[in-house]
């Protein structure tokens, strides 16, 4: 991994775009090297809302659900190559799902119950934890991160190297793992979640008729206050109030004019 320099090329590599690579007119290399690759956040600015803490046997049943889809996957395949079904946009992305990939999912769940949902291994721990090639970790990675089963974030750190400025280098992914949507179809009726009844949907749909009813009986005032709140909520309320006024004044003068009395300003 690459150390690169902050001077001209600062906001490139802080925005993840990449800098200039090539050499000088007098043929020196360019000081920058190659750039912190693109979408990279700085590391221990976002970790804390990004983890996500399981709960507990939750990463068994993700496991669980991802070699479920696994074994649909291949038999959609065997079906489709027999002519014997058309697959779906998600159909043929589940049929990309590799017994590799959910051998690196399994390494990541585990990391999830063992660290509390920090999960951040480097490609060297993928592989000696799995015995699968480097190659092989990227590409299980990307069919995992496709199909919906993680969410990978890029990070980069800042390092003390010579010369001015601060420097800056890639630093190992950030993961939390998931189960995508699409598979749930795939899985037992056992592992997936049971439907709602039906009077608890009409308890939910009156709920929502009745707090649409009371924000529409809010005056501008009132709602500003609900809504926002604080300081700003504060001058909004200000200006809600004044709107409040105005059309009260309008109110008032329309009902004159009906009554056939001249309207006053």
């Amino acid at each position: 991994m690459g150390i690169y320099a902050v001077g001209d090329t600062a906001q490139s590599v802080l925005s993840g775009v990449p800098v200039n690579t090539k050499k000088s007119r007098s043929d020196a290399k360019h000081r920058t090297g190659a750039p912190v690759r693109a979408g990279s956040l700085e590391a221990n600015t976002f970790e804390e809302t990004f983890f996500h803490v399981p709960s507990k046997g939750e990463p068994d049943r993700m496991l669980a659900k991802a070699k479920y889809a696994l074994d649909a996957g291949r038999k959609m395949l065997r079906e489709h190559k027999a002519g014997l079904r058309t697959l779906t946009a998600s159909e043929r992305l589940l049929t990309t799902l590799t017994a590799s990939a959910v051998r690196i999912y399994e390494e990541l769940t585990k990391l999830a119950r063992l660290c509390a949902g920090k999960i951040y291994p480097s490609y060297d721990h993928l592989v000696e934890a799995t015995g699968l090639g480097r190659s092989t970790v990227r590409r299980a990675l990307a069919v995992l991160e496709a199909i919906g089963f993680i969410i990978r974030q890029r990070r980069f750190k800042r390092v003390e190297a010579e010369g001015p400025g601060p420097r800056f280098k890639q630093t190992s992914n950030v993961y939390r793992v998931l189960t995508p949507k699409s598979v749930a179809r795939y899985t037992p009726r056992w592992m997936r979640s049971a439907p709602l009844p039906v009077d608890d949907d009409w308890r939910r749909s009156d709920e929502a008729e009745q707090v649409s009813a009371m924000v529409a009986s809010l005056s501008c005032k009132e709602f500003a206050k609900m809504s926002v709140g604080g300081v700003l909520g504060g001058v909004l309320a200000q200006l809600g109030a004044a709107m409040d006024n105005n059309e009260e004044r309008e109110r008032k003068a329309s009902g004159r004019a009906k009554a056939g009395f001249p309207c006053a300003s």
